[in-house]
């Protein structure tokens, strides 16, 4: 049975619509910030973020794209049973889409969401706030590399996500798109006293490993790990700050064959948490 899918009465034409103009500001931290709402793209996005119940209140649809839109939604059924719960569809012009598309090859969909429930800011964690699987990032700058990270935290069970506050922004439409839909399921925390939030940590007996090539730095892989234990992962370019390896107390590194030098930081982050999902 086709979608039936209530689309307001009048289709934006006009590349200066204020709404359309508020929407492709989402572009910039800032006015995410200020307006407490993001956007992403894509149908494959809008149906994780409609199953896991995010707050969507806007839906824009390509005006010739339309048809091939609805298609495509109706092979994810149980999306289709929640669509009642989205703000406003909203048909664009050709034209008027293409204004605040930031995809190549565009499906024909766009939506704005509230910022998620998951993920808050702080300024310290206790170790009593972090239940479950953790992975600590510090300044990973890349929201693509981010959107890995998250990506991977979800496919190996990490509950919770715990960020320095320069790491690049998980609303990102490039951190979005990396992650893959975990932006909607992730616990995610940013803290802006990391060494803090380790020194609490391992007070409540979990171990927290740095990244790091030291001299006394255990092989991953060489040593029994813990379901608890926890990896930090730094800097693509400088890795994680002293003071934080410091709070650690203990270093890791990843093995590695050839004259590679390092790894890339979603990568990384990856292998590590692959090693504790297998606890």
């Amino acid at each position: 049975m086709p979608l039936d899918i209530n689309f307001s009465p009048e289709i934006i034409t006009s590349r200066a619509n204020p709404l359309l103009v508020k929407i492709g500001k989402l572009e910039d931290k800032k006015h995410r910030d200020a307006e407490k709402m993001f956007r992403f793209d894509g149908v494959k996005l809008f149906c994780e973020a409609v199953m896991c119940g995010a707050e969507i209140e806007y839906v824009f649809v390509r005006e010739n794209a339309k048809e091939k839109v609805l298609s495509s939604l109706e092979r994810y059924p149980e999306t289709a049973e929640k669509l009642g719960c989205v703000g406003r569809f909203i048909l664009l012009s050709d034209s008027a889409f293409d204004k605040i598309s930031l995809e190549k090859s565009p499906e024909g969909i766009i939506c704005a969401a509230k910022y998620v429930d998951n993920f808050k800011k702080t300024d310290k964690i206790e170790g009593k706030d972090i239940s479950g699987k953790a992975v600590i990032v510090q300044s990973v700058r890349d929201p693509g590399n981010l959107g890995t990270i998250l990506r991977c935290a979800d496919a190996f069970g990490i509950d919770h996500v715990i960020l320095s506050s320069d790491c690049a922004d998980v609303f990102s439409p490039k951190t979005i798109r990396g992650a893959m839909g975990a932006v909607f399921r992730k616990r995610m925390t940013v803290c802006a006293d990391l060494c803090g939030t380790v020194t609490a940590l391992k007070a409540d007996g979990r171990r927290v490993f740095a990244t790091a090539l030291h001299r006394d730095s255990a092989e991953l892989g060489r040593f029994d790990l813990h379901p608890a234990d926890i990896f930090v992962i730094g800097n693509e370019g400088h890795g994680i700050t002293p003071e934080l390896i410091s709070a650690c107390g203990e270093t890791v590194f990843i093995p590695m064959c050839g004259g590679a030098e390092s790894l890339n930081a979603g990568v990384a982050a990856a292998i590590c948490m692959w090693e504790i999902s297998k606890l």
